[in-house]
């Protein structure tokens, strides 16, 4: 939607960093993106223009921090902001045409067929197998030496787990170490790609093109033997694992999915159920360790609605304070820390215009730090998440899971997930942090820098 440009406000007013006259902030987003954008908005405000890359390479990215802009982009304007960024371009090119990168209409027919497969029953039907992994994670614990665990790792492998196991069902286990050694090196490949000022050709035969390439056919292949032994089934519906209901999913309006379309659909589940949720989780985790009045007021609320038996998943709705505290774990350590688009006309922000053809960047790591929206914002306090409180802030100044008609489609089960593990490792465990200060970086997703650990005892 084009907009009139405001006298004095286009877009080579918008203020931002100069940078080097070689590189502009290349090397500062390279080095750091979590502060250089939380220092732009303290120093420039809420539409901050950066400039990055040599000449004759150099582009600019459009940051936008305040929740009303968020919203515009998210939201209200949605159709003005396109998945065209080099990101999205690269996840594409690896894991094709899916929920998370498909457009238009591509994606209107990918979310009707693929809305029954996430509605609260069908969700809430995981819960079993959520509390059977945490479960094992928690004997795993046991065994802990000197009763010391590192939760990035731990949490990783337990979401890892929780996530092949609901999409692959009853084959889960001989796609898990295909999955466990294949991810890692397409998920740093997209990084590397969609960060990098040039890139060369995929098919080049160069170390990190054949690493990625490997990696991407055992991906490709695992899911491509569950997918035809799951058609071949279809009629008996023996299953109800995510691919199967994937398989499955048809309406009068849209017809099927094709076998390269369910396997796009099932690599992106993947990307989205494991690195997202576990950092996440650990990140609650180390929180309620640093924090033992919290924590211990979870506990309480656990043993009150549980006792010993194993949770449920209209238990969900009995744990108000414990799904705070993980809320207020994804406000201060959002996975997706940053959603990028490209803006197809010039669109008035905040009172500034930026250009069509733009990339845009809003983040959730700003803006659930930003001190209009959000008091001491550093600060741990799960009550933020109060229903009262919660309504009287803007809708957009907390959107760990996107917003608008893109807003992230596996919400609940992310929640579900998070919420039971919690429970089932809080009435075991006390934890104490061992690691006070954690330092976080941005890759395809939020990550830590150093170990996450800390020391059990038993409840």
């Amino acid at each position: 939607m084009s907009t009139t440009v405001p006298p004095g406000k286009t877009s080579a007013a918008i203020p931002g960093p100069a940078g080097s006259p070689l590189l502009g902030s290349m090397l500062e987003l390279r080095r750091g993106a979590l502060d250089l954008f939380l220092d732009a908005r303290r120093d420039y405000g809420d539409v901050v223009r950066f400039t990055a890359g040599p000449p004759g390479l150099r582009k600019e990215i459009y940051a936008v921090f305040s929740a009303e802009g968020a919203q515009q982009v998210l939201a209200t304007e949605a159709t003005n902001f396109r998945k065209d960024s080099r990101f999205y371009q690269e996840v594409r090119a690896t894991a094709g045409n899916n929920l998370l990168t498909s457009q238009d209409a591509v994606y209107q027919r990918q979310r009707r067929l693929l809305q029954p497969l996430f509605t609260r029953r069908r969700v809430d039907s995981y819960a079993a197998e959520i509390a059977e992994e945490t479960q094992a994670l928690l004997t795993a614990w046991r065994n802990a030496p000197d009763d010391t665990v590192e939760l990035v790792e731990d949490m990783s492998r337990l979401t890892q787990r929780i996530t092949v196991r609901i999409l692959f069902g009853a084959d889960f286990e001989a796609a898990l170490d295909v999955v466990a050694r294949c991810f890692p090196v397409v998920g740093d490949y997209i990084q590397r790609r969609s960060y990098s000022f040039v890139s060369v050709p995929r098919t080049w035969p160069t170390p990190m093109n054949r690493r990625a390439a490997a990696a991407t056919e055992e991906l490709y292949s695992v899911c491509d033997r569950v997918i035809e032994k799951r058609r071949a089934q279809a009629d008996a519906s023996a299953a109800e694992d995510m691919i199967t209901l994937l398989v499955q999913a048809q309406n009068a309006e849209d017809g099927k999915l094709d076998a390269s379309e369910v396997r796009d659909q099932a690599l992106v589940f993947l990307l989205a159920g494991t690195e997202t949720t576990s950092t996440s989780l650990a990140m609650a985790l180390h929180l309620l360790a640093r924090h033992p009045e919290a924590q211990e007021r979870a506990r309480e609320e656990v043993r009150r609605v549980l006792g010993t038996r194993a949770p449920v998943s209209s238990d969900l709705d009995e744990l108000p304070y414990l799904s705070w505290v993980f809320k207020e774990a994804m406000r201060l350590y959002p996975a997706g820390a940053f959603v990028t688009r490209n803006a197809v006309a010039a669109t008035e922000i905040d009172g500034y215009t930026i250009p069509a053809g733009a990339e845009v960047l809003v983040s959730p790591w700003v803006t659930q730090r930003h001190p209009r929206y959000w008091d001491e914002p550093e600060r741990f306090d799960p009550e933020r998440f109060t229903p009262e409180r919660e309504k009287a802030r803007h809708r957009y100044a907390w959107f760990p899971f996107g917003g608008g008609p893109r807003a992230c489609i596996g919400r609940h089960l992310s929640m579900l997930e998070s919420v039971m593990a919690l429970a089932l490792i809080l009435r075991q465990y006390e934890l104490d942090a061992v690691d006070e200060h954690v330092p976080v970086t941005y890759g395809v997703t939020l990550r830590t820098e150093t170990p996450v650990r800390c020391r059990l005892r038993p409840a």
